[in-house]
């Protein structure tokens, strides 16, 4: 018997690998969400590319349900998103855009999930950033929806958003996650200042079962200093 049901999505990437291996050490059915499979997972519906928002959305909704039969899921958690630099002066548009399919489309997808398939009481997390809360000229594509994610787990926070009774509507905003990647392209940074992808995933797993929850619509930072990470609710 299964610890209960799990939606990754953007289960391919660091930070989503990290939460499929977790909650599937720990007893739960887990479904990844993303442009690859994960052979770690029990269900992998693979998002159309190329496809339209609306395309998409339908292509993930349909299929989630087929897999699920008529059950519910105890948590929805959005991981994926990526990042690009860039300023007004260069390409704003087309990274604006890139970063609107990867952070803001699947954001809003994981959210109609949720108001579908989230079993009262449950979980939608997304993922937003901390820098995302002043001004971010350098990259302002990202800034752009960052900001987005954080409107978007407010308002699925408020009453009427349309999601199950009690669910919690969370967003994390993680200032450097300590993946592989970011170490190959910042290899002389302070690894001690970064957060482990463990420390979110066992964060998600505490919300899951009421341990320390913040209230519904909060934005979380996730402050790491001297490879101590704290949850800090903004």
């Amino acid at each position: 018997m299964a610890s209960g049901r799990i939606v990754v999505y953007g289960g391919r990437g660091a930070l989503g690998s990290a939460c499929v291996t977790h909650f599937k050490n720990n007893n739960f059915w887990v479904a990844n969400i993303d442009l690859n499979p994960n052979e770690k997972a029990d269900v992998n519906i693979t998002v159309p590319k190329d496809g339209t928002w609306l395309q998409q959305e339908e292509h993930v909704v349909n299929e989630l349900g087929t897999a699920l039969q008529g059950q519910k899921v105890n948590a929805v958690i959005c991981v994926a998103g990526g990042w690009a630099g860039g300023n007004a002066a260069k390409d704003l548009s087309k990274q604006a855009d890139l970063m609107w399919r990867q952070s803001v489309w699947s954001s809003t997808i994981a959210a109609t999930l949720a108001a579908k398939y989230l079993s009262a009481g449950g979980l939608i997390a997304l993922t937003g950033a901390k820098a995302a809360l002043e001004a971010t000229p350098g990259m302002i594509g990202y800034g752009l929806a960052k900001a987005a994610v954080h409107q978007l787990t407010q308002s699925l926070g408020s009453k009427d958003s349309g999601l199950p009774e009690n669910s919690l509507a969370v967003a994390i905003m993680p200032i450097t996650l300590d993946t592989e990647m970011n170490r190959k392209w910042m290899p002389k940074a302070d690894f001690s200042t970064w957060t482990p992808l463990t420390f979110v995933a066992e964060l998600f797993d505490k919300w899951l079962k009421g341990e320390n929850r913040p209230a519904s619509g909060s934005l979380v930072a996730l402050v790491t200093k001297n490879n101590v990470t704290e949850a800090i609710v903004q």
